[in-house]
């Protein structure tokens, strides 16, 4: 029964994870391309959940748990980041 759950937020992750990739690789802005960060992070999420519900809680599973957190927490950050630098260069006339 572990094994079925794991296998199906493992599933759930690495799908949502490819149709972010699409989106990002599909859209032609930079500005559209910044909404697909929060389903990577959710993506990212689901894999480390199936990963400690395979693992529990060893070595691998909080390594999983430390990566999910991160990237929930910087991936905000990083798109920020990315969207002022985007518009600050868009307003600069060349």
């Amino acid at each position: 029964m572990r094994d079925a759950v794991a296998w199906v937020l493992l599933a759930a992750g690495a799908g949502l994870q490819l149709l972010a990739v699409a989106g990002v690789v599909l859209l032609p802005d930079t500005l559209d391309r910044l909404h697909y960060l929060s389903p990577m992070s959710l993506a990212a999420a689901l894999i480390a959940a199936g990963i400690v519900v395979r693992e529990s809680f060893s070595q691998i599973g909080i390594y999983a748990l430390l990566l999910a957190g991160f990237l929930l927490f910087t991936g905000p950050t990083i798109a920020h980041v990315t969207a002022r630098a985007v518009v600050l260069a868009r307003r600069r006339p060349d």
